[in-house]
């Protein structure tokens, strides 16, 4: 922020993140510092490339004036960035009422007697800011194994276990951040649960098998019911876990 006697300007330098082939704007705010109307104009050493607006104007007491800077589309960038331009923005006390109309290049020279106020500007390149890394949806549930249950009723557990093996193998102890601890502990516990329901899942189907041979008729259809209700309930604890 550069304070003068009329006018505090901020900010004192004009950042433009560079981009080729794009026009870039950027702001500056003038504070009238006095009780007085203040006329201010703004120069640059590189018309050409800048459109200023306003370039001249008038602030009122005690109030505030934004002036956008607006740099054409470049088709080269510079070495490092760097620029050379400049401008200088004039500011003098003007008459009480005074309009941009009434604004005159007599009123900002010094050999006419005024006191002119000036301020010099220095232009900066900056990097552009960089957009978002792009995020994978689902990947949550692609780095968590699931368990599914085939047609006969056995939880596919070698396939999830296969896969936590893998990913656990993936995560090198120098990746052992408190985050990952975490899901490769959610990771086991899941393998865990899987393992013992495959068991439970074959100690049931046993039962059954026998209960069909005595009986010899009529109980297939129940044998498939209650196949595909285990299924069911197991499907529905690994979505809550």
């Amino acid at each position: 922020m550069s304070s003068g006697e009329l006018l505090i300007i901020q900010p004192q330098e004009l950042q433009f993140p560079f981009e080729l082939r794009k026009q870039i704007s950027c702001s500056l705010q003038l504070f009238n510092n006095t009780d007085n109307y203040v006329a201010f104009k703004v120069k640059t050493t590189n018309p050409k490339k800048y459109c200023v607006r306003p370039n001249t104007g008038v602030v009122l007491p005690r109030s505030t004036c934004d002036v956008i800077v607006t740099m054409q589309a470049q088709k080269e960038a510079p070495s490092d960035l760097q620029c050379k331009d400049k401008f200088l923005l004039q500011s003098v006390v003007a008459s009480p009422g005074t309009t941009t109309k009434d604004i005159t290049p007599e009123m900002f020279s010094r050999e006419a007697g005024h006191n002119v106020e000036e301020c010099k500007l220095r232009v900066v390149y900056v990097a552009p800011p960089r957009p978002p890394s792009p995020v994978r949806e689902g990947s949550d549930e692609e780095s968590s194994p699931r368990v599914s249950v085939s047609e006969n009723g056995h939880s596919n557990a070698s396939e999830f276990i296969g896969a936590s093996r893998a990913f656990s193998e993936r995560v090198g102890p120098q990746e052992t951040t408190p985050e990952i601890r975490a899901l490769i502990s959610k990771v086991t516990e899941e393998r865990n649960f899987a393992v013992d329901q495959k068991k439970r899942l074959q100690h049931e189907l046993e039962l059954l098998r026998r209960q069909v041979s005595r009986t010899r008729g009529g109980i297939p259809s129940v044998y498939v019911i209650v196949v595909a209700l285990i299924g069911f309930i197991l499907g529905y604890l690994l979505k809550r876990t």
